[in-house]
């Protein structure tokens, strides 16, 4: 089957979704998760989707990230921890950090070079999610021409950006 015939056209989407839209169920309060990505990312609630369920949790709600939305929930007491891992663009991967940081998560992954012509950072919330910053390089001499599908990297000493994934991965809870 191809898969434009199984995946709606941009034109059929509703506004501010997109093909895939994460859905992040936090241990916790939704309601400061949606604090916190408002002060981290600029994020705007769409705060006439909210909806409480019978016990005020948050059953559903949504913000939106540039032309992108999250959907939230809180998780109930008998549901597993599940992170999420979600990838950001950003104009400047360092301004985002401090952010983050500002707003209590814990930086993963610093700033560095990355290939396919993106600086990459990570952290972790304090809801146990990855975010991941991909930050366009802005020179042709900083981009990495390194192909993705080259193997010759599994020879070499493992780099920051690798090694610090695994050590966040282990503490994750």
């Amino acid at each position: 089957m191809n898969q434009q015939n199984i995946i709606l056209d941009k034109n059929e989407i509703p506004e501010g979704y997109n093909a895939v839209n994460p859905f992040v169920i936090i241990k916790g309060d939704a309601k400061k998760f949606i604090d916190f990505v408002e002060k981290v990312f600029d994020a705007k609630e769409k705060e006439d989707i909210r909806t409480p369920d019978k016990d005020g949790t948050l059953i559903h709600a949504e913000v939106k990230i540039g032309d992108s939305s999250i959907l939230i929930a809180d998780s109930k007491p008998d549901w597993p921890f599940t992170p999420t891992f979600l990838q950001i663009y950003v104009k400047d991967a360092q301004e985002i950090l401090s952010r983050a940081k500002e707003n209590g998560a814990e930086v993963v992954t610093e700033v560095s070079k990355f290939y396919g012509g993106f600086k990459l950072a990570r952290f972790k919330d304090q809801w146990g999610n990855l975010w991941w910053l991909y930050e366009p390089e802005t020179s042709e001499q900083e981009k990495s021409t390194e192909p993705k599908s080259d193997t010759s990297w599994h020879e070499r000493k493992p780099s920051y950006t690798y090694t610090s994934l695994m050590d966040a991965m282990k503490k994750l809870k």
